[in-house]
């Protein structure tokens, strides 16, 4: 489980915040979303959360210890993390990339190997024609793949993913995101997902976190937000989405003759 209590984060010594008094908890086995635009803190919430940002103030609690009294090693491992930036190594093939977490930890070769084919497996990307290809050789997708599989490498508990799909078109993005709910069925990890885009948010979420300038507007199941929008920047944000819901529903429950 993750804890996070009126976590803030300033850039400029307390001038503004980047991140201003956001609490939320993620149970285990939940996916939350946390949903905004560029520059309203959700990838700054993300990074805090293995410390590749350093907090302000608040607190995060994983596993029922604040992160920073964590060894930061030890807690980055227990955190996987994906980018849309993907950031696999041009010069390793896919296999070698897989491998990676592992090598920084020392798993002897074979079980580095071993463990790395099976992700491949796991992310839909066959050994036998992938393993040895580079990342130049694959598609947008197929890379995004490789990053998931790398994230998973050490086993962790947790998956933070940070618009991991943004770069790739709209086809393969759906496609993605359906790999992914099939995943989650079978891995059962808790994950925290970051992204601008709406519909992604309502496919993908247990729950949504919606952040504006820094803060958290509401928390809630989809359907608690499409019907139940607490502020009126949750209400302008999701109005055209709901109507185009609803107009999806009408038309597949009374279609045309």
């Amino acid at each position: 489980m993750i804890i996070i209590k009126q976590l803030k984060k300033t850039f400029d010594n307390g001038l503004t915040h980047a991140v201003d008094g956001v609490s939320l908890s993620v149970a285990e086995g939940e996916t939350i979303v946390l949903l905004g635009s560029s520059g309203c803190g959700k990838t700054t919430t993300l990074k805090m959360i293995n410390r590749l940002v350093e907090p302000s103030g608040g607190s995060i609690v994983v596993d029922g210890r604040d992160i920073m009294q964590q060894n930061i090693i030890e807690l980055r491992r227990s955190i996987g993390y994906v980018f849309q930036g993907i950031g696999l190594m041009p010069h390793l093939n896919v296999v070698q990339n897989v491998e990676i977490p592992l090598r920084l930890r020392g798993t002897p070769a074979g079980k580095r190997r071993e463990r790395a084919l099976e992700l491949l497996d796991l992310v839909d990307l066959p050994p036998d024609t992938y393993a040895h290809q580079y990342p130049d050789q694959i598609s947008g997708g197929q890379q995004q793949r490789v990053g998931v599989a790398r994230a998973l490498a050490t086993d962790p508990k947790y998956l933070l993913m940070d618009e991991p799909f943004g770069a790739v078109d709209a086809l393969t993005r759906d496609r993605l995101q359906q790999e992914l709910i099939a995943l989650k069925q079978r891995i059962k990890k808790t994950m925290i997902f970051v992204t601008h885009d709406i519909f992604e948010a309502l496919t993908l979420a247990d729950r949504i976190a919606v952040m504006h300038e820094g803060r958290i507007e509401q928390i809630g199941t989809s359907n608690e937000i499409l019907s139940r929008p607490a502020t009126e920047f949750v209400r302008n944000l999701f109005g055209k989405p709901a109507r185009q819901l609803k107009m999806f529903n009408e038309q597949h429950c009374h279609p045309m003759e």
